[in-house]
C-alpha cells in the first residue's frame, strides 16, 4: 500500500479513540440542557465527582500502590480538565451545543504549537496555515457581528477553553507510559470534580435547586467522561498528540450532527465555518503525519517509499 495511505490503517487504540470522539461530540447537547437547571461549576463538579466514584469502583485494586508522581500526574491533568470543561460549559449557557463544538475544536491546531514548545519540535508551517483556516471558520461561526471584532462572551469563553485542553492532550502524552493507568484516571477526575465545586463560592454561583434533568445529564456524563478520560490515558500511550488530534477533529461533526437531530438549526455561514475549523484541523495535522512518515522512511537502511 502506498505510504500516503498508511496513515488510515486503525490501531485497536486508535479505533477507541474514534469510539469515545462520537461520544465526547454528542455530550454538547446534554451539557446545554444541564445548563437550562444547574449553573455551569456545580455541574462540572458534580459530573467529575460521579465519573471519578465510578473510576475508584473499577481501580479500586490499584490505588493502595498509589506514588506521589501518581498524584502529581493526576492533579495536573485534573486542573486542565477543571479548566477546560468548566468554562466551556459558562459557554453553554448563551450558545448552542453546535457551536460550542466547533469552537471548541480550535484546541486541535493548538496541539502543535503546545508540542513546540513542551517537546522543542517546530511544526510545519501547514500547521500553522491551518490554524488560519480554522480562525477564519470560527469568525464565520460567530457570524456578522464578528466582522465588527464584537464576540459574544459565550464565544469568548469557549475560546479561552481550549487552552486547557489542549494543555490537557500534551499533558496525557507526556505522563503517558510513566504512570498507572488506574491511578491517575481516578485522580485526575477527582480532582476536575473537587475544583469545580470549590469554583462555586469564588464565582458566587449557588447550588441549583433539585431536578431529574441535571441528576440525569451528571450521571449519564459522568460515566461517559470516565469511558473518555480512561480511553484517552490509555490509547496516547501508543498515539500520538498529533495522531490523535487528527481523530478528534471529528468532534465538532458529531455534535453537530446531533444537534440536528435534536432541532438545532445553524445558519448557511455557520455551517460553512464549522467545515473551515475541520479543514484546517486536518490540514494542519494530516501535514505533521506525513512528514514524519516520509522522515522515517527515508531514515531506514533498505526501505523504498513506494511500497
Amino acid at each position: 500500500m502506498p505510504s500516503r495511505f498508511r496513515w488510515m490503517r486503525l490501531r485497536p487504540q486508535e479505533t477507541a479513540l474514534l469510539a469515545i470522539t462520537a461520544v465526547w461530540g454528542s455530550t454538547f447537547l446534554l451539557v446545554h440542557w444541564a445548563m437550562q437547571h444547574s449553573g455551569p461549576w456545580f455541574f462540572v463538579g458534580i459530573r467529575f465527582l460521579v465519573a471519578g466514584v465510578i473510576s475508584v469502583v473499577i481501580f479500586r485494586g490499584a490505588l493502595r500502590g498509589i506514588r506521589w508522581p501518581d498524584i502529581g500526574a493526576g492533579v495536573a491533568i485534573g486542573v486542565m480538565i477543571h479548566l477546560g470543561y468548566g468554562l466551556q460549559t459558562v459557554g453553554l449557557q448563551t450558545i448552542d451545543s453546535s457551536t460550542s463544538a466547533f469552537i471548541t475544536a480550535m484546541y486541535v491546531p493548538l496541539v502543535p504549537l503546545a508540542q513546540w514548545a513542551v517537546f522543542r519540535r517546530r511544526p510545519p508551517t501547514m500547521a500553522f496555515v491551518g490554524a488560519g483556516l480554522a480562525f477564519v471558520g470560527l469568525v464565520l461561526i460567530a457570524g456578522p457581528d464578528a466582522f465588527a471584532l464584537t464576540l459574544g462572551s459565550g464565544e469568548i469563553v469557549t475560546m479561552i477553553s481550549t487552552l486547557p485542553i489542549a494543555a490537557e492532550i500534551i499533558l496525557i502524552s507526556l505522563f503517558a507510559g510513566r504512570i498507572d493507568l488506574g491511578r491517575i484516571t481516578v485522580v485526575q477526575l477527582l480532582t476536575a470534580g473537587l475544583l469545580g465545586l470549590l469554583t462555586m463560592p469564588v464565582v458566587g454561583e449557588s447550588v441549583p435547586e433539585f431536578s431529574w434533568v441535571w441528576v440525569g445529564c451528571a450521571i449519564g456524563l459522568g460515566a461517559a467522561s470516565c469511558l473518555i478520560q480512561l480511553t484517552m490515558n490509555w490509547a496516547q500511550k501508543s498515539v500520538s498528540p498529533t495522531r490523535a488530534t487528527i481523530i478528534y477533529a471529528g468532534e465538532p461533526v458529531w455534535a453537530a450532527i446531533v444537534g440536528r437531530v435534536a432541532g438545532e438549526r445553524l445558519p448557511v455561514t455557520a455551517l460553512l465555518g464549522g467545515a473551515l475549523v475541520v479543514v484546517g484541523i486536518l490540514a494542519s495535522e494530516l501535514k505533521l503525519v506525513r512528514r514524519r512518515q516520509r522522515v522515517a522512511a527515508a531514515s531506514e537502511p533498505g526501505t523504498d517509499s513506494r511500497e
